[in-house]
């Protein structure tokens, strides 16, 4: 029996030398498996597959690094409103936070979704 499981992927992201505060991406994905074991192992395959090396803008060398799954739940039913993630996060500057979520709020509301990934 399949069960669906909500895994959290961390990569890590190295601009040029890596001379810069560490930055990491924490990615929530959904994985169907038949045990949490299994779950883990399709989620860490999946993380190396994604890993790769690109040169930007600016023609440095960017870098993402895939780390491990860090959390890996077990959904068990679908339940309208159910809470799947939570993240207590603080800010120096409450204001530009709360103008960053109405901002990406805002894209989805007018479908631009594909905009979302640039907002910082």
């Amino acid at each position: 029996m399949m069960n669906w499981y909500l895994a959290k992927m961390v990569f890590r992201i190295i601009c040029g030398d890596g001379d810069h505060t560490p930055q990491f991406d924490e990615q929530l994905r959904l994985v169907a498996a038949g045990s949490k074991e299994e779950a883990f192992h399709k989620a860490q395959l999946l993380g190396g597959r994604e890993e790769e090396m690109f040169f930007n803008r600016s023609q440095q060398l960017v870098q993402w690094q895939y780390i491990s799954v860090s959390e890996l739940y077990q959904l068990n039913e679908l339940i309208d409103g159910a809470e799947l993630y939570s993240r207590i996060v603080e800010e120096e500057n409450a204001d530009h936070y709360i103008n960053v979520v109405h901002r990406k709020a805002e894209q989805i509301r007018f479908g631009n979704t594909l905009e979302l990934l640039n907002l910082a």
